[in-house]
């Protein structure tokens, strides 16, 4: 999962702003472009806690424009976006999940806590539960 930025020069203090275009909430700003863009990052993670909070949809990041620059989510924050959404697109609650993986709820919500280090196979085996198939691949 790769979404654009868009570093903007500052004109009134200095330095640049960082937004995206997906994910409105994800702002900051550094002083030089380098320090921007790895604010960006930080700043993508931060916005997607009120996503998997609120338990709403994240956003699939739009295509970038030619030359635009990307921050790209851990392969573990991808997995844990893609669960949360096929989780709300189905209606599943976390009881509903355990119920289905043989596990506690709590279990399940460690599944979607972005600060919780998780398996990857513990994701997989959840999205399976859920009729999908993770999938991953070398670009």
């Amino acid at each position: 999962m790769r979404y654009p930025v868009t570093l903007t020069p500052d004109k009134k203090s200095g330095g640049f702003v960082v937004t995206f275009r997906d994910l409105p909430e994800a702002i900051t700003q550094g002083d030089t472009f380098e320090e921007a863009l790895a604010m960006a990052q930080e700043a993508l993670e931060l916005a997607l806690e009120f996503y998997f909070e609120d338990k709403r949809l994240v956003p699939e990041p739009s295509r970038p424009k030619r030359g635009q620059h990307v921050v790209e989510l851990p392969a573990s924050l991808a997995a844990k976006v893609l669960l949360l959404n096929e989780m709300i697109a189905q209606n599943v609650r976390p009881a509903e999940l355990a119920r289905r993986l043989n596990t506690t709820p709590q279990e399940v919500n460690r599944l979607t806590n972005l600060r919780h280090t998780t398996r990857i196979d513990g994701i997989e085996a959840a999205l399976r539960a859920l009729g999908r198939q993770l999938e991953l691949r070398v670009a």
